[in-house]
């Protein structure tokens, strides 16, 4: 039988703190598991910067403002997992009162977007202007400026490897991480044709093209290409050159990895070969009730009986998996945990 070609669903997400956000079009619910064991869902719309603008539907510019929305968007549901994880008795500091005083009441929505800018900032620093001054102590050793732009995105890779694998060593995130290969198996389980059960779930791949992880390698391959090319004599220019063209490589970098989405040729699949590969530090297997809350996000925003009765002509049953089914899969991870 030949294998099965992916279908594009249009579903994307992210991990948040003990839970799975997903997005379908201006809808997106967050799903997290509350520490008393039940699985809340919020079900919110989110238009995003500029959305009736044409701007936003301009190859190369409008990835500039999908990347700002996935900004905005993710800090906010990030920070509303954590709110279930709060320490209760915490009382109100001085700071949050002048703020919501001074905001309307809004003091959470300003944190929020000074918690974006300052992410941003410490991205831009530590991605893209520390290589470049890494760099520029063997600008006395070596003479060829496309070697310099080349030697700069290997330490870019390098310190990003580093940093990958560092954070992984911590709890928490080696749970985000775990949340995240379950938001990436649910997409993959409904894109290749199957009913979205923990069971179908688990034993899909943690891995997917559209990976934010990917477009992170998208964007650090692209700007070695701009870099290679642009070049400046000026150190002060080369600083602000860098910074400058952060929107020209992230808008560059989106539709790559919107192309990677859509087509599965060759060429696409040796272009997506090495963000997949670094999506093996960024994910890690779920457990099945890590399953159960990604489908309770996947099942707020999208109607995926339809989507398979759509794209494969599967109508789908309900209930669509059994009890023995059901014990089947437990007594087979239970295998798999001990091997």
């Amino acid at each position: 039988m030949a294998k099965r070609k992916g279908h594009y669903s249009g579903i994307g997400g992210q991990a948040v703190l003990e839970g799975v956000m997903m997005k379908n079009g201006e809808k997106y619910a967050v799903a997290v598991r509350k520490p008393d064991g039940e699985i809340e869902v919020e079900l919110e719309n989110y238009q995003g910067v500029g959305h009736a603008g044409v701007l936003r539907k301009i190859p190369f510019i409008r990835g500039i403002f999908n990347f700002v929305d996935s900004l905005v968007l993710g800090m906010r549901c990030l920070n509303y997992s954590a709110g279930f994880y709060e320490d209760e008795n915490a009382e109100e500091t001085g700071t949050d009162k002048v703020l919501n005083k001074v905001s309307g009441g809004n003091g959470e929505k300003i944190l929020t977007i000074l918690a974006t800018v300052f992410s941003i900032a410490l991205a831009v620093g530590i991605f893209i202007l520390l290589p470049y001054f890494i760099t520029s102590f063997l600008r006395d050793y070596v003479r060829s400026e496309a070697l310099m732009a080349v030697i700069e995105g290997v330490i870019r890779i390098v310190i990003f490897l580093l940093y990958v694998t560092a954070i992984s060593a911590m709890k928490d995130i080696r749970r985000l991480y775990m949340y995240h290969g379950a938001e990436h198996k649910c997409i993959n389980c409904l894109e290749r044709g199957k009913p979205l059960t923990v069971r179908n779930v688990m034993r899909s791949s943690r891995l997917h093209k559209r990976c934010g992880t990917s477009f992170l390698f998208f964007v650090m391959f692209v700007s070695i290409i701009l870099f290679f090319f642009i070049r400046v004599q000026n150190p002060a220019l080369r600083v602000l050159l860098r910074i400058l063209l952060i929107p020209v490589v992230a808008g560059i970098s989106y539709e790559l990895i919107r192309l990677a989405g859509r087509n599965d040729s060759l060429f696409v699949r040796i272009l997506s070969a090495p963000g997949m590969l670094l999506q093996r530090l960024t994910t890690k297997e779920p457990t099945r009730e890590m399953a159960e809350v990604a489908i309770a996000s996947v099942e707020a925003v999208f109607d995926w009986k339809k989507y398979l009765k759509d794209e494969f002509a599967y109508v789908v049953d309900s209930p669509v998996l059994g009890e023995d089914e059901e014990e089947e899969a437990k007594e087979e991870e239970k295998a798999s945990v001990k091997e």
